[in-house]
């Protein structure tokens, strides 16, 4: 009988120890950092990679995507434009919203949203889901890094 109590113990300490979290956090926790461009393409051509002597867009030099406050963003894109609103992660985990953006970016009505093609702890790939009419109205892949 007490070994049969003992068994059921471990078993069951076993089975709870085990749970069901696989130890990786949430995308909405490790996507909480500030960005910087290390690489963008508009409509598949790359127009900036830092540290090149030469870039189509040299302002990506000072784009930042600052998420590093739960659910308050900071974007600073390529043409100095600077604002501020609110960051969302999709129950899927696929998508990044910026909503409530101050000022608007042109043609946004203060919304942009990513899809979120690749996180780690030091890069984050997006690909935006509308065009961006400042350049031009192209589909932009912004390749970004931490630190």
């Amino acid at each position: 009988m007490k070994s049969s109590l003992f068994f059921t113990l471990f078993l069951a300490l076993t089975v709870w120890s085990c749970g069901s979290k696989n130890g990786v956090d949430p995308v909405s926790e490790r996507i909480k950092k500030s960005w910087s461009a290390s690489l963008v393409r508009e409509n598949s051509a790359t127009t900036y990679t830092k540290g090149a002597a030469t870039n189509v867009r040299p302002g990506y030099s000072g784009f930042q995507l600052d998420l590093s406050n739960s659910g308050t963003v900071v974007f600073i894109d390529f043409d100095g434009t600077r604002v501020t609103g609110q960051w969302s992660i999709s129950a899927d985990e696929k998508t990044l919203t910026l909503t409530n953006l101050v000022p608007q970016p042109t043609g946004t009505n203060g919304t942009i949203a990513f899809t979120i093609t690749e996180l780690t702890d030091t890069r984050l790939v997006l690909t935006r889901t509308t065009a961006n009419l400042k350049t031009g109205g192209t589909t932009n892949v912004y390749e970004l890094t931490n630190p």
